[in-house]
């Protein structure tokens, strides 16, 4: 019997303690808390799980119209619309113990002390391997954005989570709406970010000529898709060389990824592992492409670990 030679690659991340068998994840905002995608991807076979946002009170989010079809993207004005951290803890940890692979929980507030809170109940539960903090959301009037786009807040915030969470692995979400995203970048390292995730949405807008009004209720929103792949590779690229690559911090790489190629082309880049978002509302089972081709890619150029390929852009 003829057998094959070609020994399997080792597609394993480390993010300190906590091991992703692979490196692809959900992108938060776009999955739900759990068990949302189980009708239709086998949720076992990502690398982990990021869930959508929570913020200490509940939040109904902003009025529609909050989402808008654009050319190779979408817009979307959400708002950070959850339950909040009390039924969080209640309705969806339960569900999250049950998860078989590492599940991140975004966090989001108004104030740096809501962040604080957040994290640190959160930070108690086994359940959960890290928490991602969402200082990049551009899509509400408080909070969001405002913390990402200056590198002293950046700094306060990321400090003051990790005093209170000395234990917890800590990824920062980085907004691209900014003049140098390495400044923030920076300062969320030197304040205790274990991990950094870029990038974000970008800022957009769409204006119905029939009425001259914005089609979003919120006027503006985020454009996520694949319209803002290639200045997220960028970013991703300028970070890591700038910052993360020095430090041994690494990136969780996202924005329009919705093939195999596209997550490689973030891997290369300096992107430790990827979130996929837009496209897993289009077709869930696009996650289990891309972990196939990051593989056969591996076998293809003779790489023994995912590792190798990371930053290696000439």
């Amino acid at each position: 019997m003829w057998m094959s030679n070609t020994v399997e690659p080792d597609l394993s991340v480390s993010f300190g303690s906590v091991q992703l068998a692979n490196p692809v994840m959900t992108a938060s905002g776009t999955c739900g808390y759990a068990f949302e995608l189980r009708d239709f991807l086998d949720i076992s076979q990502l690398g982990g799980f990021i869930t959508k946002s929570v913020t200490l009170h509940p939040r109904s989010g902003n009025p529609p119209q909050r989402t808008f079809e654009t050319t190779a993207g979408m817009r979307n004005a959400i708002g950070l619309a959850n339950v909040g951290l009390a039924r969080f803890c209640e309705e969806k940890l339960p569900l999250l113990e049950r998860m078989t692979i590492p599940v991140f929980v975004n966090v989001a507030g108004s104030t740096i002390g809501e962040y604080v809170e957040v994290a640190k109940r959160l930070s108690r539960e086994p359940s959960i391997g890290g928490l991602e903090i969402n200082i990049s959301c551009p899509n509400v009037t408080q909070g969001g954005i405002t913390f990402g786009t200056d590198a002293k807040t950046v700094y306060k915030l990321v400090s003051e989570v990790r005093q209170a969470c000395p234990d917890t692995l800590l990824i920062v979400k980085l907004t691209p709406n900014v003049t140098d995203i390495a400044i923030p970048a920076r300062a969320a390292i030197e304040a205790g970010a274990d991990v950094l995730s870029l990038v974000n949405t970008f800022v957009g807008m769409a204006i119905d000529i029939k009425t001259r009004r914005p089609v979003l209720a919120n006027r503006t929103g985020g454009l996520s898709g694949p319209a803002i792949k290639p200045m997220a590779i960028y970013m991703v690229n300028r970070v890591y060389e700038q910052v993360a690559k020095q430090a041994q911090v690494p990136i969780i790489g996202l924005g329009g990824i919705s093939c195999g190629s596209d997550a490689l082309e973030f891997i290369i880049a300096g992107a430790s592992a990827v979130s996929v978002g837009t496209q897993v509302m289009i077709d869930p089972k696009c996650v289990s492409g891309i972990i196939e081709d990051i593989r056969k890619y591996l076998v293809r150029h003779g790489l023994k670990s995912i590792r190798e390929l990371v930053g290696s852009i000439r």
